[in-house]
């Protein structure tokens, strides 16, 4: 039996605060979403001034980062590139850039989700969230 690695509480606020602090940085209003390596969510905040929309799709792109265990854009990459049939994928509706997986030593801890700015930069918010933890 292995032992397993989660986020913790205290993680998941330095993760959301640093993430938070990007997007304040940058003057961008979002929502932030972390989940744990089930997709379930552990932190939902919406930044003022964020459209009521950013805060179910925040949640969805992290979910999908999670149980894929690779960035949201692939997912869309593969949409784009006309594969059109992943859209029937069970469980899985997050499929925009914008959710990073966590990942320590191979294996996937959660994710972030971030909405409310140009799929990029929700992305970049995400990542500077993810490197608070300096994993």
């Amino acid at each position: 039996m292995k032992t397993k690695m989660f986020l913790e509480l205290s993680d998941v606020k330095q993760i959301a605060a640093a993430a938070e602090a990007e997007a304040l940085r940058n003057q961008w209003a979002v929502s932030i979403a972390i989940v744990d390596d089930g997709g379930h969510l552990l932190w939902l905040q919406r930044l003022d001034g964020a459209a009521a929309l950013t805060a179910h799709i925040a949640p969805a792109k992290a979910h999908t980062a999670a149980l894929g265990r690779r960035e949201s854009k692939a997912y869309e990459d593969i949409v784009n590139g006309g594969r059109t049939a992943f859209l029937s994928v069970p469980a899985v509706d997050g499929l925009l850039e914008g959710a990073v997986p966590i990942l320590k030593d191979g294996l996937c801890l959660g994710a972030v989700g971030v909405s409310g700015v140009k799929s990029s930069e929700d992305a970049q918010i995400a990542r500077a969230g993810i490197a608070a933890l300096a994993l």
